[in-house]
């Protein structure tokens, strides 16, 4: 049976601008790349290759420069999600497209359990259901029982990093955008978190991980693509920090 993709990235390159210095930093550079439903595409290779720009030019957090983001929604209509107005991203965001990424944004005193259940409270799931799924999924993720009622802003990394994870994991996107999910977390969790990323895929959802883990790309990905650095973005981060990565 053939599996037609839920998303074709094609060419898509990007470039900073750096007005103060007044000179441009290529980021991304002729990425091509395919998702499926039910499987997971690994994006790999050396800081700097470009793979959190190419994660936040499908999210629309960044604009590409060149290429086209052919995504097909659940209606069976083909967008290019470089021109699509904001509106529409935003319902996708809310509706098909998840990203869990490095940093967890929530809104002051908001407990965890709500934090992680909100996806499903706007799907129409009665709140009292949301939760009873948020509190297993954080369970699974070995987030202290403890925790699940107070707010995340005071959590130290690895726990918000296991909070970010039960929101992307449990909203089941169609499409959903992984940002080196396990970065800080402890084996045991990470284990969890393998058995819980092979369950989505038997969902049918479709997935893009960054990771610099090789075994887990051997564990998850179904497709493996390699990013390399920009030509002439070498100098720039032997000397800087890898705030484009």
């Amino acid at each position: 049976m053939n599996i037609q993709p839920i998303l074709e990235v094609e060419d898509f390159s990007k470039t900073f601008i750096l007005h103060e210095q007044g000179k441009s930093l290529p980021s991304s550079q002729s990425v091509f790349l395919k998702a499926f439903p039910g499987r997971l595409t690994a994006l790999i290779g050396p800081t700097g290759a470009g793979k959190s720009t190419v994660l936040k030019g499908i999210y629309r957090t960044y604009l590409p420069t060149s290429g086209r983001i052919m995504f097909t929604t659940g209606q069976g209509q083909i967008l290019d999600l470089a021109l699509a107005d904001e509106h529409k991203i935003l319902e996708l965001r809310q509706e098909e497209i998840g990203f869990v990424t490095q940093f967890l944004h929530t809104l002051p005193r908001q407990s965890t359990e709500d934090v992680v259940a909100m996806p499903l409270i706007k799907e129409g799931v009665p709140h009292d259901i949301a939760l009873e799924k948020a509190r297993d999924i954080l369970g699974k993720l070995n987030l202290p029982e403890r925790l699940w009622a107070v707010s995340p802003a005071t959590f130290s990394g690895g726990e918000k990093q296991r909070v970010n994870l039960a929101r992307g994991l449990l909203a089941q996107p169609r499409l959903l955008l992984l940002d080196e999910p396990t970065a800080s977390l402890d084996a045991k969790t990470t284990d969890r978190v393998i058995e819980l990323i092979q369950n989505l895929k038997e969902t049918g959802t479709a997935m893009i991980a960054i990771f610099h883990d090789m075994d887990l790309v051997k564990k998850l990905a179904d497709d493996v693509v390699k990013l390399e650095p920009p030509v002439g973005t070498e100098h720039f981060f032997n000397s800087n920090t890898n705030e484009v990565a």
